[in-house]
């Protein structure tokens, strides 16, 4: 073997043993190679690496500065190679490693995770994906359409009658508003049975196969249960917030717990400096997530067409061993943006309309209809 050769695999072989991570760094310029090196060094073993005395651990374990760019005035983007052993394989210790101290830095910003396989095929990603939501609700070359049932402090009863509306006018997904949880005037168990008796009513008059994303919330143990009682209560999806809950929690759901796709909520996610991109397209997905709401541009929310695009991208990019997940743009979106929105993302989204439908009163059922058709068009 030439030397060449030797090297290539020594490469490919340290490759699979580390990940990367790539972070917008504000530093002068004569001061950013001595903040790389602080960050590789606070990701990995926190500590002087000079008063490590086993020559493995400085080998194996601890960061290496890969690279650093210049990224607009003041600003660098450093890339941080990781070991994937001290992730553990597991899912809140990845995002440790990646950005756990470095996070309490306020001038510091994760971009970028890039995976070995090995990291990867550890989580799995979506168990359903694209492709299982939509043999879920009968919905192929066509984007999707999808709707929320609020304000919460309705009753269950009201709650229902509203997502029989919704169903008989053809939406894909009925989910619960993030807000709607387990409270006094809408009982988990007791909201659950009517709103999916209600929907599976209506898809037996309509003879379609709308889905209710039921949202799961509180500890651990309680998630687990809800979990259970919306499979046997006949939910054909859940909505889940990664974000309040937990990431390990997400994985563990997807692993352990689930039958049904996972529609992920981005409430709190905008507390962390993390690159919508990154969290709520790749990690999201890699962790399980089906499909992941996220805030489109124009609406409620400041993100911009490229963030919105980076997000989409993500959740459909192509990661060996991983299916595809949905994104569903949402946040403010109305009847009249459905062409907009389809030129923008293509047939692979579902697209979420919530409040603009039952703002309008009395005409709520055809403009449930109405966003229906211009999907389906």
């Amino acid at each position: 073997m030439d030397k060449a050769e030797t090297s290539a695999r020594k490469l490919s072989a340290d490759a699979a043993r580390r990940f990367t991570a790539t972070y917008r760094v504000a530093s002068a310029a004569a001061d950013i190679e001595k903040r790389a090196r602080a960050i590789a060094t606070e990701q990995s073993v926190e500590m002087p690496v000079e008063a490590i005395r086993d020559a493995q651990i400085v080998e194996d374990i601890v960061g290496r500065v890969e690279s650093i760019d210049a990224d607009g005035p003041g600003h660098f983007r450093v890339r941080i190679g990781l070991a994937v052993e001290t992730t553990g394989l597991e899912a809140g210790q990845l995002l440790n490693m990646a950005f756990g101290n470095t996070s309490l830095q306020p001038d510091v910003e994760l971009l970028k995770v890039d995976l070995p396989d090995r990291l990867v095929g550890a989580f799995g990603g979506p168990r359903f994906g694209i492709e299982g939501i939509r043999t879920l609700v009968g919905a192929f070359g066509r984007a999707l359409t999808c709707t929320a049932l609020k304000p919460q402090g309705l009753a269950p009863e009201a709650l229902a009658k509203l997502a029989a509306t919704f169903a008989r006018a053809g939406i894909d997904v009925i989910k619960d508003d993030h807000g709607i949880a387990d409270q006094s005037y809408a009982p988990f168990a007791a909201r659950v049975g009517a709103v999916q008796r209600a929907v599976t009513a209506a898809n037996r008059e309509t003879g379609g196969r709308t889905a209710y994303a039921p949202t799961i919330s509180g500890s651990p143990s309680t998630i687990v249960r809800q979990a259970r009682i919306a499979h046997e209560e006949g939910a054909g999806m859940v909505l889940f917030a990664p974000m309040l809950a937990g990431i390990p929690v997400l994985h563990e759901l997807v692993r352990d717990h689930l039958k049904v796709p996972v529609l992920a909520h981005p409430a709190f996610a905008g507390a962390l400096r993390i690159a919508p991109s990154l969290l709520l397209g790749k990690m999201f997905r890699i962790f399980g997530a089906d499909a992941v709401i996220f805030p489109n541009h124009g609406g409620r929310f400041s993100y911009s067409p490229a963030t919105c695009r980076g997000i989409a991208n993500c959740l459909r990019a192509d990661i060996r061993g991983t299916r595809a997940a949905l994104p569903v743009p949402a946040g403010g979106m109305s009847v009249e943006r459905v062409a907009e929105m389809l030129e923008f993302y293509g047939e692979d989204a579902m697209l979420l309309i919530g409040g603009a439908l039952l703002a309008a009163g009395d005409r709520m059922p055809a403009a449930c209809r109405e966003f229906v058709a211009k999907v389906r068009q």
